[in-house]
């Protein structure tokens, strides 16, 4: 028999919420909040551990929940929650009536695994959870040794994050680090640097060589990248303009840089 959950006022319940709401508190207790069947599976798939999974019957199985628990190996405790509690710690509008409470994981350079032509996406400080969101999932689909995200803004595990992502979070090889540790990590590793900035020397991201370990780097709209980065580039990059506006945003830019490294390493 599974435990089961129907007071909205549980210490559990009041618990989810908190680590859904505040970084402050999923920082502290090393947990964070999964809402959704695909985005669980994905999570189970990246080797993160769940610990918890709160399901409602009055929309899921609890045959459903062991199709996605039964492949792995991990102890996870399975509690049925009421409707009114689901509906209390759900964040979504179309749902699916499941939320695993999971632990976070050590994002950090040096268990960072690269193949010998790597190619990484780095994201100096970006803000916006729809924008990292975008940034994992053009990631996912190219594929990529690992995303980086320098001087980091926003906790990676915003519920946000992760529905913006559609689970890409856990699809990826993610770090968050300085500036200064990743170019220190790239000049090391003899990946060339190509950063994308609306500056007189940059050059047209086409005429450009990824067909080596290559790091794409991209900033925010409203402020580009950091002296850091334009310094120690190996070349700074521009995508041409056409228009009346001279930029792009910075999920769309990355892409087009990355699946242009990817067309240069099919026909090389």
């Amino acid at each position: 028999m599974y435990k089961q959950i129907t007071s909205i006022q549980n210490p559990l319940i009041k618990e989810v919420i908190q680590l859904q709401e505040k970084s402050r508190i999923r920082r502290k207790r090393e947990l964070f909040i999964i809402e959704g069947l695909r985005e669980i599976s994905l999570a189970i798939k990246g080797d993160y551990l769940i610990n918890t999974i709160l399901f409602c019957e009055d929309i899921i199985s609890d045959d459903k929940v062991n199709e996605i628990t039964n492949p792995t190996d991990q102890k996870i405790e399975l509690i049925i929650i009421s409707k009114e509690v689901y509906q209390k710690i759900s964040h979504r509008k179309t749902t699916e009536g499941i939320i695993a409470i999971t632990k976070t994981k050590n994002l950090i350079l040096k268990d960072l695994s690269l193949s010998n032509n790597s190619l990484i996406l780095i994201a100096e400080a970006p803000e916006k959870p729809g924008n990292i969101g975008a940034l994992l999932r053009t990631a996912d689909a190219a594929n990529l040794d690992a995303v980086i995200i320098a001087n980091p803004k926003t906790d990676l595990y915003n519920p946000n994050i992760i529905r913006s992502s559609v689970g890409c979070v856990f699809t990826n090889q993610i770090v968050m680090e300085t500036t200064n540790n990743i170019l220190d990590y790239l000049k090391e590793n003899n990946i060339q640097i190509f950063t994308a900035a609306l500056i007189k020397n940059s050059e047209d991201y086409t005429l450009q060589n990824y067909t080596k370990p290559t790091a794409i780097i991209v900033g925010t709209e409203a402020s580009g990248l950091s002296e850091e980065w334009l310094q120690n580039s190996t070349k700074n990059i521009i995508i041409p303009m056409e228009g009346e506006i001279d930029s792009l945003n910075v999920s769309v830019s990355a892409a087009i840089l990355i699946f242009e490294a990817k067309r240069q390493r099919k026909i090389k």
